[in-house]
């Protein structure tokens, strides 16, 4: 699997570029047109190509590519295999991993074996068979700032995080915050400062900071617990997303919903921030959204096979 990028790229995030390396400003902080993800290493600095059967996780500056079966693929070079046992993996990249791959204290060793990840810009989550892991990512710890026994539940469909089994990881401490089992949760997206959660029904719940509307319950006000989004209510939801100060869903149908924030056109209305910005036109065509994600300042939506993963940068595969 190929998976491609573009946004912002100052730490290498999405591809490595031998100005980056340098500290040297260039084009190459912003990368505007999907160029296929590279991996950063300290001793190729070139980096190569990225290609993997696992997942991607990103945040602002960091970006985790889960290796499902032990190995980095590259298309310069043959398979290479980032691990003598071929067990699962994580690498990282972006900031602090031009210098070495082990900057943050967490190396592959450590991550052998896991079967999720989920990375914000000071932590990286890992979940375990039988345990789930944060790791600070402002550190050279060797070992994880926190860890959790977890025990598999023999029914109902496997959770990814943040989700856990009787809550969700977040993405600061306390990192275990417990959630009603009447809530049956699906899907958790999760920002510095607000959650979007869908249920197994395909009602979505909010909570957590309001002051931009992200919420979507029609006002500006912060909620402590999940709130049901009424405006939605009738309208099962298939997926759900959230940036900084906006939120995204997608019904079953395929419509696309989003509420919060728009200072620079991240909800794809009309803002203050793009009215200097060249207009494209292009013909509009109608089609099936299958996938969405959002981050600070935009939003994504993907038709088909692709999907998009980030927190500042967009990342989808092929």
């Amino acid at each position: 699997m190929r998976w491609f990028g573009f946004g912002f790229n100052a730490f290498g995030q999405i591809c490595v570029h031998e100005k980056l390396i340098k500290g040297q400003c260039s084009d190459a902080v912003k990368v505007i047109s999907p160029t296929e993800l590279t991996l950063a290493s300290h001793a190729d600095r070139r980096g190569c190509r990225l290609k993997t059967d696992g997942q991607i996780r990103a945040s602002w500056s960091r970006r985790a590519s889960l290796h499902l079966d032990g190995k980095i693929n590259c298309t310069r070079d043959k398979a290479s295999s980032v691990n003598s046992s071929g067990d699962s993996c994580v690498c990282l990249a972006g900031f602090g991993a031009l210098i070495s791959n082990e900057s943050c204290g967490i190396s592959v060793k450590e991550s052998r074996g896991c079967k999720d990840a989920y990375i914000s810009e000071l932590y990286l989550t890992l979940a375990f068979p039988d345990r789930i892991e944060s790791w600070d990512l402002q550190t050279k710890e060797k070992s994880a700032s926190w860890s959790m026994e977890v025990k598999t539940e023999s029914s109902g469909p496997p959770m990814n995080l943040p989700l856990v089994p009787g809550g969700y990881i977040a993405t600061k401490p306390p990192f275990y915050r417990s959630l009603s089992p009447h809530l049956k949760a699906k899907s958790l997206a999760l920002s510095a400062e607000h959650a979007i959660l869908l249920s197994a029904s395909g009602a979505v719940y909010t909570w957590g900071l309001g002051s931009h509307g992200q919420l979507g319950h029609g006002d500006l006000t912060s909620e402590e617990e999940p709130r049901a989004v009424e405006a939605l209510w009738g309208m099962p939801m298939s997926h759900v997303a959230t940036g900084g100060w906006h939120s995204v869903c997608i019904s079953d149908g395929g419509d696309l919903y989003v509420w919060g924030w728009n200072e620079s056109g991240q909800l794809g209305l009309p803002s203050r921030g793009l009215r200097k910005a060249l207009q494209q036109q292009s013909s509009q065509q109608a089609v099936t959204i299958l996938h969405a994600s959002v981050w600070t300042f935009s939003t994504a939506s993907i038709k088909d096979s692709c999907q998009v993963n980030n927190e500042g940068k967009k990342l989808f595969h092929h």
